[in-house]
This record gives structure tokens, C-alpha cells and sequence, in this order.
């Protein structure tokens, strides 16, 4: 059997040169680290694409206003207990495949976002631009409403899976942004 050590570290250099794209997303430097901890791992678990299950992962992660937003309890540590059978092999069901909009074009071979993933993190600009004017920085809190508010996405099947109901989620977000 051969290590998976070489391979990642080929792979390496690709996703240190797609980099740049974390800047041209468009979310800041605080949201660029989520980006880089999502494809660090889509790397070390041989994915096509950044999906919005890793953005969420690496959300809750870094962003304790992410975490506040589902709760008081044993619901995060249920997400994280999720998503980490998920990153070492119980979302083999999803390796094989892309996260699709329906609309978008698939593109092959990059260490990139999927297309939904790619139309959550614009939606996340959007939501950041409605709060205000030019400038204003995306928060986490912004990509995890677009990262939850398509049925399609597969951040929506983590957070129903462990008993949160989408569209409640986005309801107290969107109750917290106007505040």
C-alpha cells in the first residue's frame, strides 16, 4: 500500500498556487484562513472540491460567533463529531462526486470550490453587503447563512443530522445581523 504522505505532498504545491483564489473570493483575511483550513482538507482527503460541508467544518473551527450561532448544548460537539467520522471516511459516499448547483458548469481537476460552494461564498458577500455599505468585511456568520440556506447543499445535511433545522438557523442569523 502506498503512504498517502507522497501524494498529499504533490498535491501541496497545487493548492498553495490556488491560494490566490481565497483572496479573489472576495471574503477578507479572516474568512481566507476557513477557506485555506477547508482545502487543507480536501487535500488530505483526496476531494475534487472545496464542498460547503469543509467550509462549514473549518467554520466552526475558527469562528466562535459560528459556534454561539447553534447554541448552548452538546450541539457542536455532535457537528464536529459528524464531520470528523465524515473527513476520515464517512463521507466516502460524497468523494466520488460534486456539489452542484444544476447551473454551473463542473470544473475538473482544480482544488477549488464546487459550484454551490462557489455561489454560497458570493451569497455571503451579498448578505455582508446588505448590512452595510462598501467595505464592509464578511463575517462568518454570513457564510454560514448562504452555506445553510440551499436544501441542495451538503452543509444542510451535517446540520439536520444532528437535529438543527436549517431555515431556524438562518432566522436567528438573520435576527442577530439586524441587531
Amino acid at each position: 500500500m502506498r503512504s498517502r504522505i507522497p501524494r498529499q505532498q504533490a498535491q501541496w504545491p497545487q493548492a498553495q498556487a490556488a491560494r490566490g483564489a481565497d483572496d479573489d473570493a472576495g471574503l477578507g483575511a479572516e474568512l481566507a484562513e476557513v477557506v485555506a483550513g477547508a482545502r487543507r482538507r480536501v487535500v488530505r482527503g483526496g476531494d475534487r472540491h472545496i464542498d460547503t460541508a469543509h467550509l462549514l467544518h473549518s467554520l466552526l473551527e475558527s469562528d466562535p460567533e459560528v459556534r454561539a450561532a447553534f447554541g448552548e448544548g452538546a450541539t457542536v460537539a455532535r457537528l464536529f463529531g459528524y464531520l470528523v467520522q465524515r473527513s476520515i471516511g464517512y463521507g466516502l459516499r460524497w468523494q466520488g462526486s460534486v456539489e452542484d448547483t444544476g447551473g454551473l458548469p463542473v470544473v475538473e481537476g482544480a482544488t477549488g470550490f464546487s459550484p454551490l460552494a462557489a455561489v454560497c461564498v458570493a451569497r455571503a458577500r451579498e448578505r455582508a453587503a446588505r448590512r452595510g455599505g462598501g467595505g464592509v468585511r464578511v463575517r462568518g456568520t454570513d457564510l454560514l447563512a448562504a452555506l445553510v440556506s440551499d436544501p441542495r447543499a451538503r452543509a444542510v445535511e451535517v446540520v439536520r443530522w444532528v437535529g438543527v433545522e436549517p431555515g431556524e438557523l438562518v432566522g436567528r442569523l438573520e435576527g442577530s445581523a439586524a441587531g
